[in-house]
């Protein structure tokens, strides 16, 4: 990477991290552009040369954020050599819900803004970067295994990434209607029956 892509890549991380930052202690509704690029000192151009508004920087952060997750728990997963969909996917969940519970700040942004249709927004646009097409291809990464076929992968994902986000911030912050290490077994139990309700049997 020459000088002048790593200096634009330095300057779009330095966005990223500002926004971050200031999204999770003064709020989206609250937070300017202007905010933002004071604090990441850069000038207001240099924002709109990679994003629209706050809205897109935000959703774009949010894939990043969920990225970098991801990347981790690949690693994580290849270093214990977890192998098969259901187990990859249980591993996952796990590792996500530790991940979560010691980075309260990421837990929150992630909570209130984490949904499917952002994936599919990026996907659907087309953007490049590294981080959003990892998040993707992670997910088409972990439905290939011979041993096992759902029916309509990208729903099944879905339904268990919404289990998932809607259930473990109030058991991890509040610990309502109990604490996640309560739950945590029963919300694995629901994602087999997710998994068995998506398998597809033969006949």
């Amino acid at each position: 990477m020459g000088k002048l892509e790593l200096n634009k890549q330095k300057k779009q991380n330095a966005l990223y991290n500002t926004a971050f930052s200031l999204f999770t202690t003064k709020g989206i509704s609250k937070t300017t552009i202007s905010d933002i690029v004071e604090a990441a000192g850069v000038a207001k151009g240099t924002f709109y040369l990679y994003f629209k508004d706050k809205y897109d920087i935000r959703n774009k952060l949010i894939a990043h954020k969920a990225a970098e997750l991801l990347r981790e728990a690949h690693l994580q997963m290849r270093k214990k050599g977890i192998a098969g969909f259901v187990s990859q996917i249980h591993f996952l969940v796990d590792f996500m819900l530790d991940y979560l519970q010691e980075n309260p700040a990421l837990l929150s942004f992630l909570y209130k803004n984490l949904t499917w249709g952002i994936f599919r927004n990026l996907y659907e646009e087309k953007l490049t970067e590294d981080d959003y097409d990892f998040s993707l291809e992670y997910m088409g990464f972990l439905l290939q295994d011979d041993s096992v076929s759902y029916d309509k992968p990208e729903l099944l994902l879905f339904t268990i990434l919404e289990l998932v986000s809607g259930t473990c911030y109030s058991c991890i912050v509040h610990r309502q209607p109990v604490s996640m290490a309560e739950y945590r077994p029963y919300l694995h139990k629901s994602i087999d029956g997710i998994l068995e309700s998506f398998s597809c049997k033969d006949g």
